[in-house]
């Protein structure tokens, strides 16, 4: 359809039209999607490909000091006068190899497993139910078919040992790419040499780490901050969700072991609790954030439209009487809410009845959407604001002139352009919403709980809270840890999906 066409639509069709486009578009956005993650896999494997090809070729091409640096790392450094690089080099290597021998490879040896295990086959460990004087408890590992000690001081602690072995595994990653940096570095300065040049002394490198090298400086701490707080939970919990870590499975009560996909079958199709519960929440999950994020984009707007008004008076005074809302804490907001709400609230004794609006399934939907409105259109009001401020006045005298109404003005003018702008916040507002875990867990904290739900989860509970209870409440290691990962990939799957076929990506120039 070209644009006449489409012009001569009502403005009806013309939703219809562009809502029948959008559907018809995902599967093109999903083709998309996983064209982008088989580019990006390939250009990994291209990478590791071209990385080892050349450190081959740095190999073949070097000299013995170079070659040397294969081994024992800062050599060639060492051999080319490049004294204290070489040095550090050194040390990095033998820091390594000690912190290996002294703790890795403790966790490494035992990541397989997840920790001490007796044989029942051999009658020496196994004398009137103690080991060493300590009390033990026998239970079948279903990978291993082997007992493994419960109860007893001299069992290893499984969760340690995930922990441990997670930390020695980004050590390692980080070693790699030192000694890749060493070999490369050999080979650089084995060239400048060959070249008739003098490579560069320790103090110049570091003065070029205050100067042309700065970003490295500044981000190397941060960087380092990121892979512990951040980089390494989130490997720890991927490694956690193939486990069966529970309440009944852990480190104060029994070692725990690999059991594959299994808690993801669990979760799918496998469990018919799970996966009854887990359908259910996801249900709700989505309902919540579709209705949480375009009720107070729609009143948002409705709302800055109004205030933004030319024969509108005070229009500070308005704009700031609804930031006020914004400006409490939002749970201290919600907090209060809960109370007015409550059954013997306050809401309940004005109008003198007994609505269940936090105990009822249906009344607590409604209600903590509604409370969310409170709290989230102000916020796209001022947005709207700004960008209503932005709209150049004279497409407006254009319009005009040609006849159109407020409505047209309205339908063509204003709301394409705030569309266009506020698309990448609507996508963020509803990533934002799926993991909304103050409005839920203050206000109605998952409840009520159905009789059919398991696992602790409630009729209001989002994927987010029911994650936090699986961990607080229930011990439920595994199982959050599952649910987290599906969060993570719908979260990141649906806004490269729709971001991707918004406006302001396709078209990034059209409202420059």
């Amino acid at each position: 359809m070209d644009y006449l066409d489409y012009m001569q639509m009502t403005r009806s069709q013309q939703i219809g039209y562009k809502i029948k486009t959008f559907f018809l578009g995902i599967p093109n956005a999903i083709k998309t999607i996983f064209l982008y993650i088989g580019y990006f896999f390939k250009s990994v494997f291209l990478f590791i490909g071209n990385g080892f090809k050349r450190y081959g070729l740095r190999f073949v091409q070097g000299d013995m000091a170079t070659k040397l640096s294969y081994v024992i790392m800062g050599a060639g450094n060492i051999a080319h006068k490049q004294i204290m690089k070489g040095l550090i080099f050194l040390a990095a290597e033998v820091a390594y190899f000690i912190f290996m021998i002294n703790f890795g490879m403790t966790y490494v040896s035992k990541i397989y497993s997840f920790g001490v295990q007796v044989d029942p086959d051999d009658p020496s460990l196994l004398v009137d139910g103690v080991v060493g004087n300590v009390p033990i408890q026998y239970e079948v590992d279903p990978i291993f078919g082997l007992k493994k000690i419960a109860n007893a001081d001299t069992a290893d602690d499984s969760n340690k040992i995930l922990l441990f072995f997670t930390l020695t595994l980004m050590i390692s990653i980080a070693f790699f790419v030192i000694y890749i940096v060493n070999t490369k570095s050999a080979f650089a300065t084995q060239e400048i040499i060959q070249e008739g040049r003098k490579p560069m002394s320790f103090v110049e490198e570091m003065k070029m780490f205050l100067d042309e090298r700065y970003h490295i400086t500044l981000l190397t701490l941060p960087i380092v901050l990121l892979m512990i707080f951040n980089i390494l939970p989130i490997v720890f919990t991927i490694f956690m969700a193939f486990t069966n870590y529970d309440k009944t499975h852990n480190a104060f009560n029994r070692l725990y072991w690999w059991v594959g996909f299994q808690n993801f079958a669990d979760v799918f199709y496998k469990s018919s609790e799970k996966s009854y519960t887990f359908g259910k929440v996801l249900l709700w999950t989505l309902v919540w954030a579709v209705f949480a994020t375009f009720s107070n984009y729609i009143l948002g707007i409705v709302l800055a439209l109004l205030i933004n008004k030319k024969d509108i008076k005070y229009k500070g005074f308005w704009r700031t009487m609804f930031v006020i809302t914004s400006a409490v804490p939002q749970f201290v907001t919600l907090l209060v809410m809960r109370l007015l709400l409550d059954n013997q609230g306050i809401i309940n004794a004005m109008m003198g009845t007994s609505i269940r609006f936090l105990s009822d399934t249906g009344w607590a939907r409604v209600s903590v959407i509604v409370v969310n409105m409170w709290i989230g259109i102000p916020y796209t009001m001022l947005s709207v604001s700004g960008i209503l401020m932005n709209i150049p006045e004279d497409l407006y005298e254009s319009a005009r002139i040609d006849g159109a109404n407020a409505v047209q003005q309205f339908t063509k003018i204003t709301l394409p352009y705030i569309s266009f702008v506020m698309t990448p916040y609507l996508i963020s507002t509803f990533v934002g919403n799926i993991n909304n875990f103050n409005v839920i867990y203050f206000l109605t904290g998952g409840a009520p709980v159905p009789v059919d739900y398991s696992a602790g989860a409630g009729s209001t509970d989002l994927l987010v809270t029911w994650l936090y209870k699986l961990t607080v409440s229930e011990q439920d290691y595994k199982l959050a840890a599952v649910i987290g990962i599906i969060v993570f990939v719908l979260c990141a799957t649906g806004s490269l999906i729709t971001f991707n076929m918004s406006k302001a990506t396709k078209n990034e120039e059209e409202f420059s």
